[in-house]
């Protein structure tokens, strides 16, 4: 029988329609709350005074690190020993500077980029060795070291500019910052030719930040350019670093870098690159307090998270992790974990158990303990908070290591290679039943056309649907085989929507590929009905649909669609029909909704979730986060409840709400966690 579409009619089956409007008036000033409350902090950060030295140090760090040493103890004492064996830290030590800086990918091709890095190590080193000893000749080199380079550099080149330049322009800012504050024969006209460097070479180089690279990049230049604005007492652009670290997109502000479970964007790349990242992430956030600015803080110490799990994988523990988790440079601890120990552990008392077995176990040989390691100078706290916990919501979304039920014994069983469409037909043919796919990857030839009353199983992460990119007939995996598709079920598999299912070491430079207009169009499951006949009966369950230019699931003209523990993420390019188009996961006319326990995340160019003229709508313990547009649009919606949801680092806002016709009505927004979203009204 046929079905006229309904939908924007029906108010049945959802009791949040009937709860007073006081709870959505509740909700809206939330939001207000939100957005008075990240004003009033912009306001209070611009006024405040710039401290001097206040970059790595200040001069109460500096004074204690200086009385450790001289007084013999350890691990001050000896590991700055080991400070002055580099070569860098010699007097002999001789500039080369080199007004084109070049660097390629990964080092190639360069010129004046070993001696700039070596430059800005040897500052440090001397300006160091000047503040404990009171040896003059130290000053003195690192002022060589300074002019040197302010009197000759001109511009970087090639690939890896702007990380060379985020790796050295905070570290020789750090050392004219306290050679300026200690150093009183630093003559004016030399500092005025280093300001003159930092902001006609490297500020314009840097401002725009980079955040479509791997995220290590912008944690590089935002450190290099809040050191800038310090020594420049620029406090514009120590603003624009602050909001770019709460709130950057694609890889580059904390929720974005670090995920609620403590996993890191580039987790599944190297284990190198996330302790670069980090530990360029947790230097901005030092700069930014000794400024009396707390990034620690920000998303309930999301960076303290992220330093766990990582020192926790790196110390042989496994750790949960969407996607695969690369072992390289696995065991390889880099120098970064003393000042987040120092930070977390003994300035706001809480436990770091990984980060803290990290920081020992490379002590003796770190070169960051001497001017970050003080300890509790005697001021030990009572008890110890706890670390902070991975995020719940959504902690099981998607395929899984095991299917989420077994198949029944009657199943069509269908291997890779086998035919998955006439699995279908036959189940379909024979009133229905169970087609289940075994491990491996699915190849299809055509889309899947998806007939009534079948349940599409897999048997979780290692089983893959994948629509063969030379077919040109389809721009989705699945759709629907039948006009009035009713009663079916999809669960425990992948549909990969890349061009491969070879992952690359770095997943970013596949999402370079597919953000772009111009990709082919590739979704995962389209079932779109003919706008007189209503589907019904739709449902998902631990299914991970991923990497699609298109949208990862669109559903359009549908009574009773279920989404659980689902996984929609990275899909939601700018294909046609264009920007803002295309999201992880699309309702359009649909009644009797209900998404539970599912991540929507970093959509390329749309929204995590969008749902458009629907009424009856529960979404609840679902993850938002990292979109480029909203984490979830509700628009012309009627009779909705959003609850116990996390709707963080999103490049509009959290929850987002848009009317062309009649407003949503019955809204309710409940014990939902908004932050870290750029839009925040």
């Amino acid at each position: 029988m046929k079905r006229r579409a309904f939908l924007l009619g029906s108010s049945a089956g959802l009791a949040t329609a009937a709860l007073p409007g006081a709870i959505q008036q509740a909700a809206a000033q939330q939001n207000a709350h939100h957005a008075g409350a990240a004003a009033g902090r912009r306001s209070a950060e611009a006024h405040r005074g710039i401290v001097h030295p206040g970059i790595l140090q200040t001069r109460a760090d500096l004074e204690f690190m200086k009385a450790k040493i001289n007084a013999g103890e350890d691990p001050w004492k000896s590991n700055w020993a080991l400070w002055l064996t580099e070569p860098v830290a010699s007097l002999d030590f001789q500039p080369q500077p080199a007004a084109h800086v070049v660097r390629g990918a990964y080092g190639a091709n360069q010129h004046g980029a070993q001696e700039l890095q070596q430059s800005a190590n040897a500052a440090t080193s001397h300006v160091m060795q000047w503040y404990i000893t009171g040896n003059e000749a130290h000053a003195q080199k690192a002022i060589e070291i300074l002019d040197a380079w302010s009197g000759t550099l001109a511009d970087f080149f090639e690939n890896d500019a702007m990380l060379l330049a985020g790796w050295t322009g905070g570290e020789f800012c750090n050392a004219a910052e306290i050679l300026r504050a200690t150093y009183p024969k630093w003559s004016a006209e030399s500092q005025t030719q280093f300001k003159r460097m930092l902001r006609t070479v490297y500020v314009p180089l840097l401002r725009m930040f980079y955040p479509g690279a791997n995220g290590n990049w912008d944690a590089a230049i935002m450190f290099t350019l809040l050191s800038i604005g310090i020594f420049c007492d620029d406090r514009d652009l120590m603003e624009r670093v602050y909001e770019h670290y709460r709130t950057g997109p694609i890889n580059s502000g904390i929720t974005r870098y670090v995920y609620p479970s403590g996993q890191c964007e580039e987790t599944t790349r190297d284990q190198g690159h996330v302790q670069l990242g980090l530990g360029y992430m947790a230097r901005t956030a030092l700069t930014a307090w000794n400024q009396g600015v707390d990034l620690f803080g920000e998303a309930d110490n999301r960076l303290a998270l992220g330093f766990e799990y990582t020192a926790r994988y790196m110390l042989g523990e496994d750790v949960p992790v969407y996607g695969t988790i690369s072992p390289v440079s696995r065991g390889h601890l880099g120098d970064i974990y003393e000042m987040v120990l120092q930070h977390y552990r003994y300035v706001k008392h809480m436990e770091m158990p990984y980060t803290e077995r990290a920081a020992m176990h490379i002590r003796a040989t770190s070169r960051s303990v001497v001017t970050m390691y003080r300890g509790d100078q005697g001021k030990a706290s009572a008890g110890l908070f706890l670390a902070p916990k991975p995020s719940s919501v959504a902690a099981t979304a998607g395929a899984q290591a095991k299917p989420s039920a077994p198949a029944p014994a009657n199943a069509l069983q269908v291997a890779p290679g086998d035919s998955i469409q006439d699995a279908l037909n036959h189940a379909a043919a024979a009133g229905g039943g169970t087609v289940s796919l075994a491990p491996g990857v699915h190849t299809l030839p055509a889309a899947l056309q998806l007939p009534s009353s079948v349940t599409l199983a897999g048997t979780g992460i290692d089983c893959i649907v994948f629509l063969d990119p030379a077919q040109k007939g389809s721009e989705a995996a699945i759709v629907a085989g039948a006009p009035d598709l009713h009663d079916v079920t999809l669960r425990d598999f992948v549909i990969e929507g890349a061009e491969t299912t070879d992952t690359p070491r770095d997943p970013n430079s596949g999402v370079q590929h597919r953000r772009i207009m111009y990709s082919p169009t590739r979704g995962g499951v389209v079932l779109q009905s003919d706008g007189k006949t209503t589907f019904r009966n739709l449902h998902f369950q631990n299914l991970t649909v991923r990497n699609c230019t298109y949208n990862a699931v669109e559903i359009f003209g549908a009574d009773q669609v279920s989404i659980v523990n689902c996984n929609f993420y990275a899909s939601g390019g700018i294909v046609p029909p264009g920007v803002g188009k295309n999201h992880n996961l699309k309702f359009n006319h649909i009644a009797h909704l209900t998404i539970t326990g599912t991540r929507l995340t970093d959509s390329m160019g749309g929204h995590g979730l969008a749902v458009l003229f629907a009424t009856g709508v529960a979404i609840r313990d679902c993850e938002l986060s990292r979109n480029q547009l909203a984490g979830l649009l509700l628009a012309e919606c009627r009779d909705v409840a959003v609850e116990a949801c996390l709707a963080e680092g999103n490049s509009a806002e959290g929850i987002a709400q848009e009317t062309w016709m009649d407003p949503n009505r019955n809204v309710v927004l409940r014990n939902n966690t908004l932050r870290n979203n750029a839009v925040t009204a």
